[in-house]
């Protein structure tokens, strides 16, 4: 059901010299889903060309206006149909955030059932390095399933940012003014400079 992906960068090869490395921000349907263009802007000032790929449910939480003016692409939220152009590059790093719950326990699960899980389930297999940046409730994060996921997303090799859960029936926003949005660009860090 996943779309083909274009051969891109892999973990060991560099972006070509003089073209920045390419990121795909996955944003899914968290309450602070609407400020992702903090991380867009911090990326871009970092030196990363950015391009979004949101859930379907994420998509109703975003500015898509503002999102694609700013990133100078279109959002990606479904999968194309067959001939039609790929609109965004190969990424050279994901950062997955806001990433809730159920994506979460979905892409430890290997489940691929929207584009954005798509992405994120071939990106192990392509060697592309990825961040997450949870956001949940802690009603959500004591669910025992939650920390096997975690602990399988690990083990793959897949970055987990400090982000805490917020406190049950927060309508979702718990800690928005708090969300660490550039703590992905930290943990990449190191990605991007063997990249350039």
């Amino acid at each position: 059901m996943t779309e083909p992906t274009a051969t891109g960068p892999t973990a060991t090869e560099p972006t070509a010299p003089g073209k920045k490395p390419f990121l795909y921000v996955i944003v899914c349907a968290g309450g602070v889903a609407p400020d992702v263009g903090t991380l867009i802007t911090a990326a871009q000032e970092a030196n990363w060309d950015v391009g979004v790929v949101a859930t379907p449910q994420g998509l109703r939480f975003i500015d898509a206006t503002a999102v694609e003016a700013r990133t100078g692409y279109p959002i990606r939220s479904a999968w194309r149909a067959p001939g039609e152009p790929r609109p965004l590059p190969p990424p050279d790093a994901i950062a997955v955030a806001p990433a809730t719950f159920n994506t979460i326990n979905k892409w430890a699960a290997g489940i691929s059932d929207t584009l954005a899980l798509g992405i994120l389930c071939e990106a192990y297999g392509m060697g592309i390095p990825t961040v997450v940046l949870p956001c949940l409730n802690a009603a959500q994060a004591a669910h025992p399933a939650y920390r096997q996921s975690l602990d399988r997303l690990r083990s793959m090799g897949v970055l987990i940012g400090s982000s805490g859960p917020h406190r049950p029936k927060a309508g979702g926003a718990g800690g928005r003014d708090r969300f660490p949005w550039e703590e992905a660009l930290e943990l990449l860090a190191p990605v991007a400079r063997t990249r350039r």
